[in-house]
């Protein structure tokens, strides 16, 4: 498919953490309007939030190669892009988290609850954003563009209701279809970004490489994105067009296959790294 999938941890970290952002924001509200016994059983199924967000974190230790160099990663808060996406991703699984077990305990006041859940979700848009800052690199010409930050809030999007509908599904409650429109307009945009971001690749070119020779297989591998993404908003849309309720089997076969599309297209970002050399013009 080409060289990003080298950069595997940091493919998983991101795609899976802006998943679970979105997922959060979904859980969450639902929380909001669910009355006690209903907001119990939706606290009870986070719990898979945050195992994917353990998973992502995990992921990006493994692509700094030790545990101890994720401190040394902090040392340029506040000026450091990397330090930033690290602090408030780390800040996000932290408050997330520790909402979530004193809410499974039963030990947090309602008040309490209300105001620490919307500062966690907050927090998930905040660590979208650092993440994108991260690419903003005026050296690199395939990144430094629009699309890599429409393309990481995109796959919160798309991954993050049917994530968020799969685990109220799991609850035995119903996911509002805004979600899923919110789902569909997603996988829109993103289509049409996909075409216009092709298209750009041609007029990138540095002294010694052309953008678009960077992954031969691009627009192959996009196609097959895409197919995967229909594929998968598909089988949350197919029974609410029917006035079904989607069960919990087809929302997860739903967000696998929005997940594998999501990883292809991170593999595809970051098979799209090169430098400007000596001269870039695009």
């Amino acid at each position: 498919m080409g060289s990003g999938w080298q950069e595997w941890p940091l493919v998983l970290f991101t795609v899976l953490g802006q998943c679970v952002a979105g997922g959060l924001i979904v859980t969450g509200l639902a929380w909001f309007t669910r009355h006690q016994n209903d907001r119990v059983r939706i606290v009870r199924v986070m719990f898979f939030l945050w195992v994917l967000m353990g998973i992502a974190f995990l992921a990006s230790v493994m692509h700094l190669g030790s545990p101890l160099r994720a401190f040394n990663s902090l040392n340029r808060l506040g000026h450091s892009p990397l330090s930033n996406e690290i602090a408030s991703g780390s800040l996000f699984f932290a408050v997330g988290g520790l909402w979530w077990l004193v809410a499974v305990l039963g030990k947090m006041p309602p008040t309490l609850a209300k105001a620490w859940l919307i500062v966690a979700m907050a927090l998930g848009v905040v660590f979208i954003f650092a993440m994108t800052r991260v690419y903003q690199i005026d050296t690199v010409p395939t990144w430094h563009n629009s699309y890599t930050t429409l393309g990481f809030f995109l796959t919160a999007l798309l991954g993050g209701p049917l994530l968020g509908a799969l685990l109220l599904a799991a609850a035995g409650m119903a996911t509002p279809r805004a979600c899923a429109v919110v789902a569909m307009l997603a996988l829109v945009i993103s289509l049409a970004a996909a075409l216009m971001q092709t298209a750009s690749l041609a007029g990138i070119h540095s002294t010694v490489q052309q953008a678009s020779a960077l992954l031969p297989d691009y627009g192959f591998w996009q196609a097959w994105r895409m197919a995967l993404l229909a594929l998968g908003i598909g089988c949350w849309l197919c029974p609410l067009v029917r006035r079904v309720p989607p069960r919990p089997w087809r929302l997860m076969a739903g967000f696998a296959l929005v997940l594998v599309g999501e990883l292809i297209g991170r593999g595809l970002f970051y098979g799209l790294h090169m430098t400007v050399g000596m001269a870039v013009a695009g």
